[in-house]
């Protein structure tokens, strides 16, 4: 009696066991057949992105490496551009694209107006929850983070500021350091950390220490790399760029550092929502997101390493949440007028 009650036991489990193994191999990166089918009877995607046209290309080459009965249409513009492209066309009742990859301050605008869908891909869970909306409106594909650099040569690595509140010591008052005239993500983020006051008070001692105020990352990381200045805010990636060319630059973290949500986000009316939902999965995937590090991005799944690895773990962070965007003119019209940009 016992023997058969074992034999039993024994062959329950083994039941058990095949039953999940759809699961398993679903949480491994094999695509929902269903979603497969469905895609290839659509047969087409259509992307929107900010993505660099030579990377989104690359992305979109191995999507159909992978899926060669999906053809998809890609198109690259700037953040501000590609909302108004996506306005423009849902006012004429056009509702061309299936999924976007933009900034996060695109997230809200298109929540209001009803063009996103929910859809929480099963590769999240490979993702740190405070980097997935709940809802599932949208989730991050990559992130920036802004850091502190500093020329290796003007400033000894025991001298550079450790902390935010070290980086207002008078030593660095008088252009040595230098800001992007757009980061305004970075206050918005130290806004959602320390509250408004607070993090208000800091940026006009920021700004009080006249630093250089200058736009775009790149520029100012090679003025920077030519000793125009000895200290910079920028996206670490942007820096680590030239510190692995042996460039005399370097960064630290001021924790908790503020990170740049890039998402990927599908649309309420999609066209061809099984072929949008599959790219959407392939994009966080691990195969779609080692894509990244080669573009030297910062990839947000846990088993995939940024290129050093440090450019993602290792430190603090908060998020420049998406659903912060919601005062986020006013945050702009603050960070203008705190450093006299108006």
């Amino acid at each position: 009696m016992m023997g058969r009650f074992k034999w039993i036991v024994t062959f329950s489990l083994l039941i058990a066991v095949a039953s999940l193994r759809p699961a398993i191999s679903w949480s491994q990166g094999v695509p929902d057949p269903k979603l497969v089918e469905g895609a290839k009877k659509e047969g087409k995607m259509v992307w929107y992105t900010t993505m660099t046209l030579d990377q989104s290309k690359q992305v979109v080459d191995q999507f159909e490496k992978k899926y060669p009965f999906i053809k998809t249409d890609l198109f690259r513009t700037g953040g501000g551009p590609l909302l108004n492209k996506i306005f423009t066309e849902a006012r004429g009742g056009r509702h061309a694209w299936d999924v976007a990859v933009g900034r996060g301050e695109m997230v809200l605008p298109l929540m209001e107006r009803k063009l996103l869908a929910s859809y929480r891909s099963s590769e999240t869970k490979m993702i740190d929850d405070d980097l997935v909306d709940k809802e599932g409106f949208w989730t991050a594909y990559y992130v920036n983070t802004y850091v502190l650099g500093y020329h290796t040569k003007l400033v000894k690595k025991e001298d550079v500021p450790k902390t935010y509140e070290a980086l207002l010591n008078p030593k660095w008052k008088g252009g040595h350091i230098s800001v992007d005239t757009e980061a305004y993500g970075m206050l918005q983020g130290l806004i959602d950390l320390w509250g408004r006051e607070k993090a208000v008070s800091y940026f006009r001692k920021l700004a009080a220490q006249d630093p250089v105020v200058k736009r775009g990352n790149t520029e100012r990381v090679q003025l920077t790399v030519a000793g125009e200045y000895p200290l910079i805010i920028a996206y670490n990636q942007t820096i680590q760029r030239m510190t692995s060319r042996g460039a005399p630059i370097d960064w630290i973290a001021l924790e908790p550092a503020v990170v740049q949500v890039n998402p990927v986000m599908l649309a309420a009316k999609a066209p061809h929502p099984n072929a949008a939902r599959l790219f959407l999965d392939f994009i966080l995937s691990k195969e779609g997101q080692q894509l990244l590090t080669g573009f030297q991005r910062i990839p947000v799944r846990k088993d995939v390493e940024p290129d050093p690895p440090r450019l993602f773990r290792g430190y603090q962070r908060v998020l420049e949440h998406p659903g912060s965007y919601k005062n986020f003119d006013e945050t702009v019209k603050l960070y203008l007028e705190i450093f006299k940009l108006r």
